[in-house]
């Protein structure tokens, strides 16, 4: 298992040019798995030589939303890899536009502490721990629900930002993440948000898997479909 997930990480590393020498890279830490294994593979690469770079955890805390997440045990984990783990913490105001989900801004302003905590603190990139299955997803629910077809991109620069977003588990299947996570004991550490709303993406989590069981290789086809709509 180690073996695999390091080759499809790799390949996305090298493939999508997402890591160049003297890159400082603040990786997104959730606390779930998808995050824990990121960062445990990112610390692991920091230690290779070429192409040199550095990187550092951060934590969003949002403060008037009812989850729990285990603080010490992200910095513990942390200094296990031997990398520094930042803690934010922010809030939004759903009075602001009342159109907009709770589960819409709550992402809108995690991602807007994250994204100015890597400006003000020298990182020229931000690491997300997105999988091939989270592409495949949202390319399906932009496809049925908005009429288009795109998806997400293993690179992207941000527009109102001097950083780049990677996502370097962009090649390794969702089920892989989960194996190795058993296998290394990492311990999920988000207690579900009351406001998620995931009917849709559930949904279609499951037309993935149908497709899936359709034929073996649905997945690299939808793959190399959503390839062809980036400008890398």
């Amino acid at each position: 298992m180690d073996s695999r997930i390091r080759r499809l990480f790799n390949k996305a590393c090298t493939g999508y040019a997402l890591l160049a020498d003297g890159d400082k890279i603040l990786l997104a830490l959730s606390g779930g798995k998808d995050s824990l294994v990121m960062a445990r593979l990112m610390a692991e690469r920091a230690r290779i030589f070429k192409p040199s770079i550095s990187v550092e955890a951060v934590h969003v805390v949002m403060t008037n939303v009812p989850y729990v997440t285990d603080i010490a045990y992200l910095r513990d984990f942390c200094n296990g890899l031997g990398i520094k783990l930042n803690v934010l913490n922010t809030s939004f105001d759903e009075t602001t536009d009342g159109r907009k989900t709770k589960c819409f801004l709550c992402a809108r302003y995690r991602r807007k502490a994250l994204f100015s905590f890597a400006k003000e603190n020298g990182f020229n990139k931000v690491a997300f721990g997105h999988h091939m299955d989270d592409f495949l997803v949202t390319m399906l629910m932009n496809l049925v629900y908005e009429g288009s077809f795109h998806s997400m991109a293993p690179s992207m620069s941000m527009e109102h930002y001097p950083v780049t977003l990677i996502r370097p588990l962009c090649l390794v299947p969702e089920v892989l993440i989960s194996h190795y996570a058993e296998e290394k004991e990492l311990v999920r550490q988000i207690t579900p948000c009351p406001y998620e709303d995931t009917t849709k993406r559930s949904a279609t989590e499951k037309t993935l898997s149908l497709l899936s069981g359709l034929h073996p290789e649905a997945r690299q086809s939808m793959w190399h479909a959503i390839e062809k709509t980036w400008k890398l």
